[in-house]
């Protein structure tokens, strides 16, 4: 076998290494010193909640995405926990523990700021089918978490059935991709691999644990979940899992609406223009968005502008200036909607609301989200011609959605977003030097009821 690096870690040879030579069920064990991870790189309210856990006599590791991150050198976004102690004995021994969930609980433990530090306990695997979205789906970590079932504390009610909670190698398993199946020990510091994710790691690659087909069969969004992955640390993904992603891919249909639009606002959220290539390159976005989907994958001039909106919002985000979710899904459709609303005759919005509906998209947007990008992208339109006309309506400042409106109107126009300074105001006064400033009209009053003739005879 060839030599392979861990990035951040010495040099390691997995054929020399005793560490990666292990019996059948046993985890390969790096012990502090053969690991990049330092508890200075872990959240600080994380590592609380690890050493309270442990001090309390409870295993307890830090999981999934946080250990990736760790291992490659980058800076985790979430720190979440994994422990044999049950969800009531985590709220019993933390003051600011919250269960959520109905089927499968989790206990999120909220510190100040807004943070939430999740917690959860070992489960088996195989697991009942649930219901989270897709007709043969069962339970995994990414979709038993989302927001659909995490959002609101559980009602009280009998504890989940003990027979759901496993040990680690169980929960390991139950993973998606053998990268997000690692563990960080808090005990010994030790990092824990029971599937294979410290070789692909070290291989650079995005592999699913067990059979490709298997796993997309059973949940169909691990399709979505592998080419995110891929394109959002750089890796390639495994050839026995990329053969499978082409026949399983069109299971998608199957999902809920509902689920899907999850899934999509957790890349509109941080708008990593890779992850949507990735997404057309596997002939995923047809599945998600629709008619707008096909488009963007058929079209590759369409796809471009796409691809520099989401630029530019990628980069606000990294800059801590995220756009709201209802200016990215603006974004998202105004490359495809364009056409429609310049040639529109009429009611703006009548036609984006029917174009939208048209589209057929298997991510369900709820009403208000899609009435808000609806107007966003109609008070845009508005602006856009003021702009060729000259004729600017004063009222369109009274429009709740005019603030993001005329933000994406200067970026449409002049390819980024207003400096400071910067206003449309200002880039209208520049497009348009001579035009007169804009006019509020005048509502006319009602006419009064008539007055009595005055005769009050029979």
């Amino acid at each position: 076998m060839t030599k392979r690096d861990i990035p951040g870690s010495k040099t390691v040879r997995m054929e020399d290494n005793p560490s990666f030579r292990r019996p059948p069920d046993e985890p390969v064990v790096l012990r502090r010193a053969e690991h990049p991870i330092s508890r200075r790189d872990i959240d600080h309210d994380a590592l609380k909640v690890l050493n309270r856990l442990h001090r309390l006599g409870f295993t307890a590791y830090l999981c999934g995405g946080a250990v990736r991150d760790l291992m490659l050198g980058r800076t985790p976004k979430d720190f979440d926990i994994v422990t044999d102690a049950r969800p009531g004995q985590i709220r019993k021994r933390f003051a600011n523990a919250f269960l959520i969930g109905r089927r499968f609980r989790l206990a999120h433990v909220r510190f100040q700021g807004g943070k939430v530090i999740e917690v959860a306990t070992f489960r088996k695997t195989p697991l009942p089918p649930a219901d989270n979205g897709c007709e043969n789906a069962v339970d995994s970590p990414e979709s038993s978490e989302s927001p659909a079932s995490a959002e609101a504390p559980s009602s009280p009610g009998p504890p989940a059935a003990p027979d759901i909670y496993g040990t680690p190698r169980e929960d390991a398993f139950r993973r998606d991709v053998t990268i997000n199946a690692l563990f960080y020990n808090i005990a010994d510091f030790s990092v824990i691999d029971y599937v294979g994710g410290l070789e692909d790691i070290a291989g650079r690659r995005i592999r699913v644990i067990g059979d490709p087909g298997e796993r997309f069969a059973e949940d169909p969004v691990r399709v979505w979940r592998v080419v995110r992955h891929a394109a959002r640390i750089g890796f390639d993904i495994d050839e026995a899992t990329a053969l499978a992603i082409p026949g399983f891919r069109p299971l998608l249909t199957g999902c809920s609406g509902a689920r899907l639009y999850e899934e999509l606002n957790k890349d509109l959220k941080t708008a990593f223009p890779p992850v949507f290539d990735a997404l057309r390159n596997w002939g995923l976005l047809r599945y998600v968005l629709g008619k707008a989907g096909e488009a963007y994958e058929a079209d590759s001039a369409l796809f471009a502008r796409l691809r520099a909106l989401l630029a530019v919002a990628a980069r606000e985000a990294a800059a801590g200036r995220p756009f709201s979710l209802e200016e990215m899904h603006a974004l998202l459709f105004q490359p495809w909607l364009e056409p429609r609303v310049t040639g529109a005759a009429g009611d703006v919005v009548a036609v984006l609301n029917e174009a939208l509906m048209e589209a057929q998209t298997g991510a369900t947007i709820p009403r208000t989200m899609r009435a808000g990008a609806v107007q966003i992208l109609s008070i845009a339109a508005a602006l856009h011609r003021a702009l060729r006309t000259g004729r600017m309506r004063a009222s369109l400042r009274n429009r709740a959605h005019f603030q993001p409106a005329a933000r994406l109107c200067f970026l449409f126009e002049k390819s980024r977003l207003p400096e400071d300074g910067e206003s449309f105001d200002r880039l209208f006064a520049e497009v348009r030097p001579s035009a007169p400033r804009p006019v509020r009209r005048r509502r006319r009053r009602k006419p009064g009821p008539k007055p009595p003739d005055g005769n009050t005879d029979p």
